[in-house]
Parts: structure tokens; C-alpha cells; sequence
């Protein structure tokens, strides 16, 4: 035996699908002919000397609209946000060859050249680099002066404060910048060349060789 609403009680939406109000409603469609069944049972079932209110019937079809709206909304942002990701891995793949610099203190000397760089968070008075070995010992510093808000490319020919030349490998760089006597934020940037591009959950990542990777909107140079 069938029960219906006989009391004009509202629809409960929740129970449409027999999930919370607040989960994703599996098939829109599915939840909108129940919600019309139970309606129309509703309504042929009524009480005549109580009998609907036109505004409660109104209400309970703009919610269901509201429901279908939203569930609409996000199957379209999710085709979108999944058509973007595409796009932009299709367009990272022209980096490929192309050496960017990223967020790390790491600086690579082959050879007697190095690239790397500073992400400056407003116009500075001055710039000074420093190049420490593993151990924290500075085996060059340099003040590269003043310089405006943004991406500063730099390097170094690997020749020490002593004068020597540093053996080819891996160092650390530490910023320090100034504005009118007040400390700037400065980011050290590591250079690396793409290789490869992947996709992930979090968006498109360049592989920048060994086991260095980046996401592709962490690059702030294009070299």
C-alpha cells in the first residue's frame, strides 16, 4: 500500500533520492520526475476543504529548479575547467627546449656559467646575491644594485671571492634586498630546462630534468 501526503505538507527534497539535502543529486532528470510524481499524487490526494496553497506549490517547483540549476552549473564548469587543463598542456609542450626560471635557491654551475634569478616584490635600492657552498660557506657575493618589481635574470662565471674557480655542481643562493633601509621580499629563482610536460590533479607540470619538476604557473621566466 502507497502512502501519500495528505497533510499539504511540503515536499521533502532530500528525500528524492534518499540522500542528504546538501549531497549531489546523482540524475537530475531521475530526481525530477519523482519530485513531480509525489507532486502530482500530492495534489490529486489533498484536502478539499484545506486545499494547497498556489505560493507553497510555486516554492516547492523553484527549488527543484534550483537544484537542476546548480547540478547543470557544475557539469559545465567541470567540461570547462577539464577543455582549459588540455589547452594548457598542449600550449606548455612549446617550452619544451626552453630554459625558465622558477621558485628554488638552488644554482647549477657547469662549466663556468650559471643561470638563476630574483622574484622581486616591489622596486628595490639593492640586490645582493650570495653563493654558499653545502656547508654555508659564501664563495661569492655580489651587490647587483637597484633594480624594479619583478623577475631579475642573473649569474655567475663561477670564479670564488678567492679567485678560484668552483668545481661544476650544485649551490645555494641566498637574497637579500632593500628598500629606503626597509627589507623586500625577494624570492630566489633556480634555472631549468623543460624536458617534458605532464598533467596532474593540480595542473601542468614541467619536468625540468633529474627529478626537478614545476608548475607550469610557477614560472616566472621564459628564457
Amino acid at each position: 500500500m502507497s502512502t501519500v501526503n495528505t497533510n499539504n505538507a511540503p515536499i521533502d527534497m532530500s528525500a528524492l533520492n534518499g540522500t542528504p539535502a546538501t549531497a549531489t543529486t546523482s540524475s537530475t532528470a531521475s530526481a525530477q520526475d519523482r519530485f513531480l510524481k509525489l507532486l502530482v499524487t500530492q495534489m490529486q490526494n489533498q484536502d478539499p476543504l484545506n486545499p494547497m496553497d498556489n505560493a507553497q506549490v510555486t516554492s516547492q517547483i523553484a527549488q527543484l529548479n534550483t537544484v537542476s540549476g546548480i547540478n547543470q552549473l557544475n557539469t559545465t564548469l567541470t567540461n570547462m575547467a577539464a577543455s582549459f587543463s588540455a589547452s594548457q598542456s598542449i600550449q606548455a609542450t612549446s617550452l619544451i627546449g626552453h630554459g625558465v626560471l622558477v621558485p628554488g635557491n638552488s644554482v647549477s654551475l657547469q662549466n663556468g656559467t650559471s643561470i638563476f634569478g630574483a622574484d622581486l616584490a616591489q622596486s628595490v635600492d639593492h640586490l645582493k646575491v650570495s653563493i654558499q657552498d653545502s656547508t654555508g660557506k659564501v664563495l661569492h657575493s655580489m651587490d647587483v644594485g637597484p633594480h624594479a618589481a619583478g623577475s631579475v635574470v642573473l649569474s655567475w662565471d663561477g670564479v670564488t671571492d678567492a679567485g678560484t674557480t668552483a668545481a661544476n655542481g650544485s649551490y645555494k643562493l641566498v637574497l637579500d634586498a632593500s628598500a629606503a633601509g626597509t627589507a623586500v621580499t625577494a624570492t630566489p629563482l633556480s634555472f631549468g630546462q623543460v624536458g617534458g610536460v605532464s598533467s596532474s590533479a593540480g595542473g601542468v607540470v614541467l619536468n625540468l630534468g633529474g627529478s626537478q619538476t614545476a608548475a607550469l604557473s610557477d614560472v616566472k621566466q621564459i628564457m
